[in-house]
């Protein structure tokens, strides 16, 4: 019989559960995070601890995160190693989102014969296709690959690697996916191997997208960016760059209230809104480089091309589908 082991739950919003998660996992080693969204709608997050824990440590850290009532909401509890992942997996019923189903192997003979089955079991890293954040990535991904076949793929904060995956589905593409989480990495390649993907998607371990792999692949004809506002400002001039003439981005990990800030950061550099995706108060947004802005921003050398580059930044977008 294996040894009882220790687990703190908390009951909370998503943006917090998602934040405490983030801010856990790299406060505390020997832990295996878990975040779920339950039958009822609220968002649950479970830290199973490989050693007993010290209480007072992990509630400062949540403190920290997500400020000291959320703290005190934190229930600590001893159970088998095991039960966290069997409650986790209770409420994850197959999610569909155009024409993906994502789906733990307990529901595996539950998908459609004419969906995209995607395999994610809950584990350590974001992303089981229940949030909206990553709902509309796919629901993004399915329009467009009815529009065009992206033959170059990104996913920057792949997580699970659900929308690596969906894309080498979709469209049996090479996919590059990242993750500045070690653990992540790690999760990223079990799924794509589980879903026979492997030999299409790369998964690597880097910070930001200025490592090697990047440049080499790049510029990539459909990007993900399923992160937070605070990354995806940072990153976007050279997320930007890494857009290809024609190609498109999609970001997320963005409350409703947080998607106006971040398009502006990146019409600022060319990119121009074609949809704007709203689910349970989250947002995605998809951009497109245009073909002529690219070649333009390719020469800026050219003072008749930095012209033309201005012209276009200066010209309205396209309105959001609503």
């Amino acid at each position: 019989m294996p040894e009882p082991s220790a687990v703190a739950r908390l009951t909370t919003g998503a943006a917090t559960a998602r934040k405490v998660a983030d801010a856990l996992a790299e406060s505390f080693e020997g832990i295996a995070v878990s975040v779920f969204e339950e039958a009822d709608g609220g968002w649950a997050l479970a830290l199973h601890f490989r050693a007993a824990p010290e209480h007072a440590a992990v509630r400062a850290a949540v403190a920290a995160a997500a400020g000291a009532s959320t703290a005190a909401a934190l229930v600590f509890e001893t159970l088998a190693p095991t039960d966290w992942v069997h409650r986790s997996l209770e409420g994850l019923a197959p999610v569909a989102a155009g024409r993906f189903a994502v789906h733990g192997a307990h529901d595996r003979g539950r998908v459609q014969a004419n969906c995209i089955g995607i395999e994610i079991e809950a584990a350590i890293a974001f992303g089981t296709g229940h949030h909206g954040t990553t709902r509309g990535c796919l629901l993004a991904l399915d329009r467009i690959v009815k529009e065009r076949r992206p033959r170059t793929i990104l996913d920057v904060g792949t997580g699970t690697g659900v929308l690596a995956i969906a894309a080498a589905k979709a469209l049996r593409r090479p996919v590059l996916a990242s993750d500045i989480d070690a653990r992540a990495v790690a999760t990223a390649r079990d799924n794509a191997r589980a879903n026979r993907v492997a030999a299409h998607v790369r998964v690597i371990h880097a910070a930001g997208v200025g490592a090697h792999p990047f440049r080499a692949r790049g510029p990539f004809a459909l990007v993900f960016a399923n992160i937070l506002l605070e990354p995806l400002e940072r990153l976007a001039t050279p997320l930007s760059q890494l857009v290809a003439p024609n190609g498109r981005i999609v970001l997320s990990g963005l409350l409703a209230a947080q998607a106006n800030p971040a398009l502006a950061s990146y019409r600022a550099r060319g990119l121009v809104l074609e949809r704007r995706i709203r689910l349970d108060g989250w947002a995605t947004l998809v951009l497109a480089r245009p073909r002529r802005l690219g070649r333009a921003l390719a020469r800026p050398n050219n003072l008749a091309a930095a012209g033309t580059a201005k012209r276009w930044v200066s010209l309205p977008s396209t309105q959001p589908t609503k």
